[in-house]
């Protein structure tokens, strides 16, 4: 990703036209987080407080996961950390985007980046986007609908007892399958992923509390692919 170094209205509204439709989607998730913070003890203010400043749903639910009186601080802190070493990797994809801006475009911009908002952004990237407003847009969007749906979650979790097993909860997970679709870029992609679900999904049998599958199959993975790339770069450069 060459160029970029805009900031435009036009590019952050387009960011919100871009992301209302995920950001209907997204509702069930953050309501998932607020149900489980209402059961583990949270207050309104201090649920409010976790979705609008983390905005992190993979990381908050396995810290309300992990919690517990008195909480496992170390082991919630180094899991979320594991869960969010993907978000270095994000950084630089999107750094053709994010060229040249500078000051609160550029925080905002980073504070606000999600799976979902890195998926929109390198797809549009694709096409030819060069206009890093759409990125905030995306972000502001996401983080406005994940505040309130998790704030509903909550005053539902307070009136409702929820069986682990109800419909709910399963859409932590289909938020994030739904994101392997912009991000697939043919069959080169498919052995990387087979090789981190291999890894990862063992693991999390062998190893349920902390995030070391989610760590092993992103490395692994990670690695095959850096490799793959790199004998493919040398013998295109071979055969020049």
């Amino acid at each position: 990703m060459e160029g970029g170094g805009t900031f435009t209205p036009r590019g952050v509204r387009r960011g919100v036209r871009r992301s209302l439709v995920i950001a209907l989607g997204l509702a069930p998730f953050g309501m998932v987080v607020g149900v489980l913070a209402a059961g583990k003890g949270l207050s309104a203010l201090e649920t409010a407080l976790m979705s609008g400043l983390v905005f992190a749903g993979a990381s908050q639910i396995l810290a309300l996961e992990l919690w517990a009186h008195p909480p496992p601080l170390l082991s919630i802190a180094f899991a979320t950390f594991a869960v969010n070493l993907r978000m270095a990797l994000m950084g630089p994809v999107l750094s053709g985007l994010l060229a040249g801006i500078r000051g609160w475009r550029l925080w905002g911009s980073l504070f606000l980046l999600v799976d979902h908002g890195f998926a929109i952004a390198v797809t549009e990237s694709r096409r030819g986007e060069r206009d890093g407003g759409l990125l905030f847009g995306v972000g502001a969007t996401l983080w406005v609908f994940w505040l309130v749906s998790s704030l509903a979650g909550f005053w539902l979790g307070a009136l409702l007892d929820l069986r682990r097993d109800h419909p709910l909860f399963f859409a932590a997970p289909a938020a994030f399958i739904s994101l392997l679709v912009p991000l697939w870029r043919g069959r080169r992609d498919a052995l990387p992923w087979l090789i981190a679900a291999t890894v990862a999904v063992p693991l999390a049998r062998l190893l349920p509390r902390g995030a070391w599958h989610v760590v092993a199959g992103a490395v692994i993975a990670a690695a095959w692919g850096a490799t793959s790339d790199w004998h493919r770069e040398e013998r295109a450069e071979s055969g020049r």
